[in-house]
C-alpha cells in the first residue's frame, strides 16, 4: 500500500470556490464532517458535480474530498506533460502510497484530527484533455484481463473535521475483510 522509501503524507492541499477544473493550492484546508473541503465547490451532503446535479441533485455526495498521488505526476511528466498539485483538481496531493490499490471504506487519518473514507475511484472525463491535449489517455490504463485502470486519484467523503497541511502523516486504516475494489463513483 506504501512505498516503503517514503512515509506516507501530505504533498499539497488545494480547494477552489466556483466550479472550476483545476484548483488554488493552500498552505491548508480545513474538512469538515460530511460535507468536504470548507469553500470549496464540492463542499456539501449531495452530489455539486454539475453533471451528477443535473441527473439527480439528491444523490449522496460521495466526491467531497479528491485525492490524488504525486507520483502520478511523475508518471506524466516522464511523459512529456507539465502537471503539478492542483492542476488535475484534486483537493489533496499524497506522497508514499498507493491510493489506487487501497479498498473500498479505507479510512485516511489525515495530520492530527481529519478522517476520510474512500468512497472510490475518481472517472476521468474530458476535461482532463481540454487542460492539456492527450493527458485523459495516459491517464487510464489496461491492466490484467483488460480491465480499465482509472489513475487519476480516488474520491473520499469526510467522517472527521480537521485542517489538513502539507507535510502532515496519512495514517491508513484499513476496513475489515473481506475487501472491496475501488470502483468509479
Amino acid at each position: 500500500m506504501t512505498n516503503s522509501a517514503a512515509r506516507p503524507r501530505v504533498l499539497a492541499v488545494s480547494l477552489r470556490h466556483g466550479h472550476h477544473f483545476s484548483k488554488t493550492p493552500s498552505l491548508s484546508i480545513r474538512l469538515l464532517t460530511g460535507l468536504g473541503v470548507a469553500g470549496d465547490a464540492h463542499m456539501g451532503e449531495t452530489v455539486k458535480h454539475r453533471s451528477r446535479v443535473r441527473k439527480d441533485p439528491t444523490q449522496p455526495n460521495l466526491r467531497q474530498v479528491h485525492l490524488m498521488h504525486a507520483e502520478l505526476f511523475d508518471e506524466l511528466r516522464a511523459k512529456g506533460f507539465a502537471v503539478q498539485p492542483s492542476d488535475l483538481g484534486e483537493n489533496v496531493t499524497t506522497s508514499g502510497i498507493d491510493l489506487l490499490a487501497l479498498p473500498t471504506g479505507t479510512r485516511l487519518h489525515l495530520g492530527a484530527t481529519a478522517v476520510v473514507e474512500v468512497t472510490g475511484l475518481r472517472n476521468p472525463c474530458v476535461q482532463i484533455d481540454d487542460f492539456q491535449e492527450g493527458l485523459m489517455p495516459v491517464t487510464l490504463d489496461t491492466g490484467a484481463g483488460g480491465n480499465l485502470i482509472r489513475k487519476a486519484g480516488i474520491m473520499s467523503i469526510v467522517l472527521a473535521d480537521g485542517d489538513v497541511r502539507p507535510g502532515d502523516a496519512v495514517r491508513v486504516e484499513l476496513p475489515g475483510e473481506p475487501h472491496q475494489p475501488l470502483q468509479p463513483v
